[in-house]
């Protein structure tokens, strides 16, 4: 039997191994314990068995972002929070699923320099996430809108965006289901949403 001492530098190795194994694929490495999202526990699945519709990634993404639930404080505006749940099409919820978050800051700007307005998180045993952020600034061409990519348990990974109907920016060409209705919550504005994945 391994002496206690020992225990857990080699269960340490043997996690960074397993991650030097998979780095540099811009899929996450490994999938940590979910944990119940802030708020979320009563927040109720709506689920219409549609697959959510895929978007470009666009060119600003960046594999290796930090695992965070909370991306406001970086990027100044309007606080805005997005709870929600990952299902299947019959509308199971996922546990453990990858949810990658990166977007503008309220000015319109991207970090490419660093992660900020990144993170990813994974759901908790019942499908949920909750991701505190600011409200995306409008750049050129674009509305307000989040890139997420998301992925089940040794799934393939969904890229799609959000989008705000209540930004006042919506171009004609948005996805009606991509839409998050947001209602004035303490100190800022808030959503829900679910990804619907296929197999």
């Amino acid at each position: 039997m391994m002496p206690s001492a020992l225990l857990s530098p080699v269960l340490a190795l043997a996690a960074a191994s397993s991650l030097m194994a998979c780095a540099g694929t811009g899929l996450p490495t490994a999938t940590p314990t979910p944990m119940t999202p802030a708020g979320s526990s009563a927040l109720a699945i709506e689920c219409d068995g549609v697959p959510t519709p895929p978007q470009t990634e666009g060119p600003y993404y960046k594999t290796g972002s930090p695992e965070r639930r909370s991306l406001a404080g970086e990027g100044g505006g309007t606080l805005l929070t997005i709870r929600g749940a990952v299902t299947d099409e019959a509308c199971n919820p996922i546990a453990g699923a990858w949810v990658d978050f990166w977007q503008t800051d309220a000015t319109g700007n991207y970090d490419n320099n660093g992660f900020g307005m990144r993170g990813h998180q994974y759901t908790d045993s019942s499908g949920r996430f909750s991701l505190e952020t600011v409200l995306p600034g409008r750049y050129p061409g674009r509305p307000p809108h989040i890139h997420v990519k998301v992925r089940a348990p040794g799934g393939p990974v969904l890229t799609t965006q959000l989008y705000f109907a209540d930004s006042g920016s919506v171009d004609a060409g948005v996805n009606p289901a991509l839409l998050v209705d947001t209602t004035p919550e303490a100190g800022g504005i808030g959503g829900n949403f679910t990804f619907v994945l296929r197999p």
